[in-house]
């Protein structure tokens, strides 16, 4: 069989990853599996005995194996410094700026893509692959785009919106045609190490998916503290004290330590003021926000001023929702919702869709709940 071109896999330890490999390999590609190790347990903290994800020996150890199976080189990628400066940093910086980051977006467009093509090149690789549930291909007006895969629990094409054309055009997902029972059954069939492994969706550095112990020790490290303050009603009654605005995000009802007639959810964190701001779940929904750092990949960018209509998640789980987008300047827009949506938390992603195409995504910067 002629080679379809050699391909950089990256292999993350688990049955997903292990299983694209194993079908670029049936496809003709020159396959070569390679794991990121982006963090290490003395910098994130947590117990490595009760956690198996990424970045881990076991984990190294099982895309050795997978690769030995099919019959693929392997190499171990060192690049947690440039993981920390982009994603780590930006994580805490974030949480202290009172938004609420989602860091698999961040590592996928600086890191996955970013340093991972980088080093494709220098294997003489003309593709990268991954094991997301999602679809690249070029469409007719020449841009190369993504569409949802066909496991709609498993599609992950909300966290791929930062993606430049360069990396999609040089970028193979083998899984989107599969359901995620589809995958496992490969996998046992053909012996493939992963097989069983059971998955995490949780943020890879934080071991024990516990974000306010990472953020305080990370903090403790740097000889940095969150300062405590007030928690304060919308009617400006004082109701409690909190360790650190990082430590809430909008939405949040439990946790919070404090007592009170009705339920109260946290509307928005004000900084200049070290309050945590809270108030009733119906002043929650909003109708618009701001978003910014927008990057198009189905479409151009549609001129400022101009109007189209898309679906709008507005987190990984949320439920697509008609809105109109208008372009504001180069990279911001103003998204008004057909209905009003629920915890529109500045720092997420925001990402519109036509049908399953995606089209492009951006930041949520500026929360709504809060008086101007």
């Amino acid at each position: 069989m002629t080679s379809r071109g050699k391909v950089l896999v990256a292999m993350s330890g688990g049955v997903d990853s292990s299983v694209a490999a194993f079908l670029l390999k049936e496809q003709g590609y020159d396959v070569i599996g390679a794991h990121m190790k982006l963090w290490d347990y003395v910098d994130v903290g947590a117990d490595i005995y009760k956690d198996g994800r990424c970045c881990t020996i076991d984990s190294i150890t099982d895309c050795r194996i997978v690769c030995d199976a099919i019959d693929a080189p392997f190499y171990l990628l060192n690049l947690s410094k440039h993981f920390q400066k982009t994603v780590i940093d930006d994580f805490v910086s974030e949480y202290r700026a009172g938004r609420t980051p989602n860091p698999c977006v961040q590592c996928n467009s600086e890191v996955k893509w970013d340093e991972f093509l980088r080093k494709a090149k220098e294997l003489g690789c003309e593709h990268i692959a991954t094991g997301h549930y999602s679809f690249v291909e070029q469409l007719s007006n020449d841009r190369w785009a993504i569409r949802k895969g066909t496991d709609k629990s498993r599609d992950q094409s909300y966290v791929l919106w930062g993606l430049s054309q360069d990396a999609l055009a040089r970028t193979l997902m083998p899984l989107g045609p599969f359901l995620k029972t589809e995958v496992r059954e490969i996998a046992k069939k053909h012996n493939l190490r992963t097989a069983d492994k059971a998955e995490s969706r949780e943020i890879c550095f934080v071991a024990d998916d516990d974000y306010r112990r990472f953020l305080k020790e990370h903090e403790e490290k740097q000889n940095r503290k969150f300062e405590p303050g007030d928690i304060v009603h919308t009617d400006g009654t004082v109701l409690g004290k909190h360790d650190g605005t990082a430590f809430f995000t909008v939405g949040q009802r439990k946790g919070m330590g404090i007592s009170y007639p009705t339920p109260l959810y946290v509307q928005y964190l004000d900084i200049e003021k070290n309050q945590v701001v809270v108030g009733g779940n119906d002043s929650l929904f909003c109708n618009e926000l701001l978003a910014d750092n927008i990057n198009w990949i189905g479409m151009a960018k549609p001129g400022t001023g101009k109007s189209i209509q898309v679906d709008v998640k507005i987190r990984y789980l949320h439920e697509a929702s008609p809105a109109t987008l208008e372009c504001t300047n180069e990279s911001t827009a103003l998204i008004k919702f057909e209905k009003p949506q629920r915890a529109i938390t500045p720092g997420q992603s925001v990402v519109f869709y036509n049908d399953d195409l995606l089209l492009g995504g951006g930041l949520i910067r500026e929360n709504p709940a809060r008086p101007s």
